[in-house]
């Protein structure tokens, strides 16, 4: 399934790339070569010449969650304005079409599970597509049952029927994780439905399908609400801190503009300061403008629920143990032929520097 996915994802880069060659303008490079000269202050970084346009970035992510909350505080704070940058922000609706984007040119900068460029490395990828910053250490979605479950145990799930996740996707990788870390085969102790798009778990579920579901938010405090299911586990807390998203760029891209990546890194530290100094109902207030059809007491709890599980670094560095521990949920999936260099997929050098 896996290969069968990264020769999807290099195919429909080559087709997008041959489609951008015939319809695209040179815009960005423009963009770049007209960056704003900065001085480096880390996250303080300022600029030594307000005058000059903005720089283009093209941010594709996987999905647009209030779980990524820091990211947001950035761009509704002005944060990538203040470093310079002018945002589009993109979303992917999957680590496959994320990858895409970024392998063919498409987005400069991808946010996605890190096991993508694992795949696309792994496969021979000629322009590896590095990890420079890392947002959230824990699991992002939720065990949902139809009754509540005060005492609910991961052995309750043996013989039920489950709402999961794609095969080699972080969300079902972790799950099978936490199965199997309670002695439960997630080949023969249950039955895991990955036959459901992931946008429609939450709908099947309501109309009857499975007897729990694997849920992020909103959908999961929505099921709440409506009376329809009840949260009884948290992946991310039983899970323990796993490097789940980060942004990525190809290497020929941070080679070339470091200085932008290092303003990306900036304005993007500066969320996670806001978040690490802010109460959730501060947060809340600040990303509601990205979530208009969610209201902000919905917003405020779906924050309070990430924020009491630690979701969020203090900082983006993306370490060698926690990119270790992904290799090695992404061996026990069976979705891993060989391990990656860290050296090769991972640097630091920008989060680091954000920090000073």
């Amino acid at each position: 399934m896996k290969k069968k996915l990264i020769s999807i994802i290099l195919a429909s880069a080559l087709t997008v790339g041959l489609l951008s060659a015939c319809g695209s303008d040179s815009s960005k490079d423009n963009d770049a070569n007209s960056k704003t000269d900065t001085t480096e202050t880390g996250s303080n970084t300022t600029k030594s010449d307000t005058s000059s346009a903005p720089v283009s970035v093209t941010l594709n992510e996987v999905a647009h969650s209030i779980f990524y909350a820091p990211m947001y505080v950035a761009i509704e704070n002005g944060y990538f304005e203040d470093e310079g940058i002018e945002l589009t922000l993109v979303t992917g609706f999957g680590a496959d079409k994320t990858m895409t984007a970024v392998i063919s040119g498409e987005a400069d900068i991808g946010f996605m599970g890190s096991e993508a460029s694992i795949y696309t490395y792994n496969e021979g990828a000629n322009d590896s597509v590095v990890n420079f910053a890392q947002l959230t250490q824990r699991a992002g979605n939720f065990l949902v049952a139809r009754e509540e479950r005060k005492d609910f145990k991961w052995t309750d799930l043996k013989g039920k029927d489950v709402l999961g996740g794609r095969k080699g996707g972080m969300p079902e990788m972790v799950f099978e994780y936490i199965l199997k870390q309670n002695g439960i085969d997630p080949q023969t102790d249950l039955n895991i439905n990955q036959g459901i798009d992931f946008g429609s778990t939450a709908a099947a579920f309501s109309e009857g399908s499975g007897d729990f579901t694997v849920e992020f938010e909103p959908s999961a405090t929505a099921l709440e609400m409506e009376g329809k299911g009840y949260v009884v586990a948290s992946l991310g807390t039983d899970s323990g801190y796993v490097p789940y998203t980060a942004y990525s760029a190809k290497k020929s891209y941070l080679d070339k503009h470091p200085e932008i990546i290092q303003s990306f890194t900036n304005a993007l530290q500066k969320g996670m300061d806001f978040v690490q100094l802010h109460t959730p109902e501060e947060i809340a207030s600040v990303i509601a403008p990205q979530f208009p059809e969610t209201d902000l007491k919905t917003i405020t709890a779906i924050v309070n629920r990430y924020y009491t599980q630690d979701t969020w670094k203090a900082d983006l560095i993306f370490e060698k143990e926690s990119f270790e521990l992904l290799q090695d949920i992404l061996e026990s999936a069976g979705e891993l032929d060989s391990r990656a260099p860290y050296e090769k997929l991972v640097t630091t050098e920008f989060a680091k520097k954000a920090m000073e």
